[in-house]
C-alpha cells in the first residue's frame, strides 16, 4: 500500500558516471549480437555483389549469358567482345553470390532463366541490374558527402558522373515503357486531349526520354522540357533531332524562372520535384503556368513522410541512401531546402495544396513499387454524372 503524502526526500541529483561505471559494458544478448554480425557480413557480400551486377549490366554480360545457356568463360567473353580474364574473375563473383550456376567438370557457366528475368535489358521494368548502377555512382562521391557531414553545404549535380545516363535508363524502365499505356491515362481524357493538341511542360526533363516519346506519339501537341543540366539537355535535343521531332523543345532553365502564366495544359514532373532547390516555389510557378483547367502529373518516390512506416518498404534503406548521398546534397549545393527523395505522400499533398492545387489524387501502379503518382488540379473536377 502506498501513501498519498508527497515524499519529503529531495530528488536525487543526476551526476556524471564515474570512470569505472562508464567503462562497464552493458549486458549483451549474445544471440542478437551474433545475428547482427552475420547480417553485416551479408551486407558486405551483397554490397560487393551489387558492384559486380552493375558491371554485368554495363558490359552486356547478362544479356549475352541469357542467350548462351551453359558456356565457358572464353565462350562468354568472345560472345560479349570482352577480355576473358576479366570475365572469368567476374564469373567467380557471380557464382559465389548465387547469381550464376557453374558446372565444375566442364567449367561451364549458366545464367538461369529465373535469374535472367531480373537482370537483363529484356526484363525491364524488372531489371534490377540497371538499378545496381546506383551503388558505384554514389560511391564515387563518398568523400564529398563526408565533407558535407562535417562542414555542411552540398555536392553539385555535375560531380555525379553518369547520373543522367543512369536516370535515363531508369526512366526508360519505369516511365517511358509505361507512359502511354498506364501513366498518362491516370488523367481521364488526357490521351484524347494530347491527340487533339495540348501545350505540355516537363519539369526536370533530364535526357528527355519521356518527353520525346510523348512528342512522337502525339504530333499535334507542343512540348517544352526544362532542366538545369546542359549535358542532359544536349542529349535530349540530339535524340529529338535523330527522331525528326519538330514539336518538342528543350531548354537549360530553372523552372522557377518560367514567368509565362496560363501557358500550359499539362505539366509533368517525373522523379524531379524533390531534386529541385526550392520545390515549393517551383510548384507555385507550375500552378501559375497551368491554364485554369490544366493538370500537374507528378511522379515521386513512394514514401509516407514517416520513417517508421517507410522502414517497411523492401527498398527503404536503398531509397534513403540515395536521398542522403544524392538528392539532399544536390539541392543544398544549389542553396536550396534539401527536401530529400523520401519527403513522402503527406508532405507532397500539403505542399501542393499550399501552392494552389484544389484537387490532389494519389495513384500507385503495379509495375513500379518505388513510385507514387499525383494528379493535381487548380480547380476541383466536376463530379461525374
Amino acid at each position: 500500500m502506498t501513501s498519498s503524502r508527497p515524499s519529503r526526500r529531495p530528488a536525487a541529483r543526476r551526476t556524471a558516471p564515474t570512470p569505472s561505471e562508464a567503462s562497464t559494458p552493458p549486458a549483451l544478448d549474445a544471440g542478437r549480437r551474433d545475428a547482427f554480425a552475420d547480417r553485416l557480413r551479408s551486407v558486405l557480400n551483397d554490397g560487393a555483389l551489387a558492384l559486380a551486377i552493375s558491371l554485368g549490366h554495363r558490359t552486356g554480360l547478362f544479356d549475352v549469358m541469357a542467350r548462351l545457356g551453359f558456356a565457358t568463360s572464353g565462350e562468354i567473353a568472345s560472345s560479349a567482345g570482352l577480355h576473358e580474364r576479366y570475365v572469368r574473375e567476374w564469373l567467380g563473383a557471380m557464382v559465389a553470390g548465387g547469381v550464376v550456376e557453374l558446372e565444375p567438370r566442364e567449367r561451364a557457366y549458366r545464367l538461369p532463366p529465373e535469374h535472367a528475368a531480373s537482370l537483363t535489358r529484356a526484363a525491364r521494368p524488372q531489371n534490377v541490374a540497371a538499378t545496381a548502377q546506383w551503388i558505384a555512382l554514389l560511391g564515387g562521391v563518398e568523400d564529398r558527402v563526408v565533407e558535407c557531414f562535417e562542414r555542411g553545404g552540398g555536392v553539385p549535380d555535375a560531380a555525379f558522373e553518369r547520373f543522367h545516363e543512369v536516370m535515363a535508363e531508369q526512366s526508360d524502365q519505369l516511365v517511358v515503357a509505361h507512359l502511354v499505356e498506364s501513366i498518362l491515362p491516370l488523367v481521364p481524357g488526357l490521351l484524347a486531349g494530347l491527340s487533339r493538341g495540348l501545350d505540355v511542360l516537363d519539369v526536370g526533363c533530364g535526357r528527355g526520354r519521356a518527353l520525346n516519346r510523348m512528342a512522337a506519339t502525339f504530333p499535334r501537341s507542343r512540348f517544352l522540357g526544362v532542366d538545369l543540366s546542359a549535358e542532359a539537355v544536349a542529349a535530349a535535343r540530339a535524340e529529338a533531332a535523330d527522331r525528326g521531332l519538330r514539336n518538342v523543345r528543350f531548354a537549360v532553365r530553372d523552372v522557377g524562372d518560367l514567368e509565362r502564366e496560363r501557358a500550359f495544359d499539362l505539366v509533368t514532373a517525373f522523379d524531379a520535384v524533390h531534386e529541385l532547390a526550392h520545390p515549393r516555389a517551383a510548384l507555385a510557378v507550375v500552378a501559375r503556368a497551368l491554364r485554369p483547367d490544366g493538370v500537374l502529373l507528378m511522379q515521386e518516390v513512394r514514401g509516407t513522410s514517416r520513417v517508421e512506416e517507410d522502414a517497411g518498404h523492401p527498398l527503404a534503406a536503398f531509397l534513403y541512401t540515395v536521398s542522403c548521398m544524392h538528392c539532399t546534397p544536390v539541392a543544398l549545393a544549389a542553396g536550396g531546402d534539401g527536401l530529400g527523395a523520401m519527403w513522402g505522400a503527406e508532405a507532397a499533398r500539403a505542399m501542393l495544396a499550399e501552392v494552389g492545387f484544389a484537387s490532389v489524387e494519389r495513384h500507385e501502379l503495379p509495375h513500379d513499387a518505388t513510385s507514387l503518382y499525383f494528379v493535381a488540379r487548380k480547380e476541383a473536377p466536376a463530379p461525374r454524372p
